[in-house]
C-alpha cells in the first residue's frame, strides 16, 4: 500500500495537458475529475491514520477510485 497520492496529472502526465483543457472545457469531465479528488483525498487520509476506517472499507473506496480513474482515462483517449 502507498500512502502517496494518485494525482491524475501525476499518474498520466502525457495526458497533463489534455487533463487541464478537458477540466475547462467539458463540465461532465470537470464533475468526474472532482468527485476523483474527493476520493483520493478520502484514501489517502485513511492510508495515512489521519481519519482511519477499517481495511475493507478502505478498499471499497480504492475500487471507486480506480473505477472512476479508468472513466476519467476513457474520456481522455476518447478525445485523442
Amino acid at each position: 500500500m502507498s500512502n502517496t497520492p494518485h494525482e491524475l496529472s501525476a499518474d498520466f502526465p502525457e495526458l497533463a495537458d489534455k487533463i487541464s483543457a478537458l477540466k475547462t472545457s467539458n463540465a461532465h469531465f470537470a464533475r468526474q475529475m472532482e468527485e476523483y479528488h474527493e476520493l483520493n483525498r478520502e484514501v489517502h487520509r485513511a492510508e495515512t491514520d489521519v481519519e482511519p476506517m477499517d481495511d475493507l472499507a478502505q478498499a471499497e473506496l480504492r475500487k471507486k477510485r480506480m473505477a472512476l480513474k479508468d472513466a476519467l482515462y476513457q474520456m481522455l483517449i476518447a478525445t485523442a
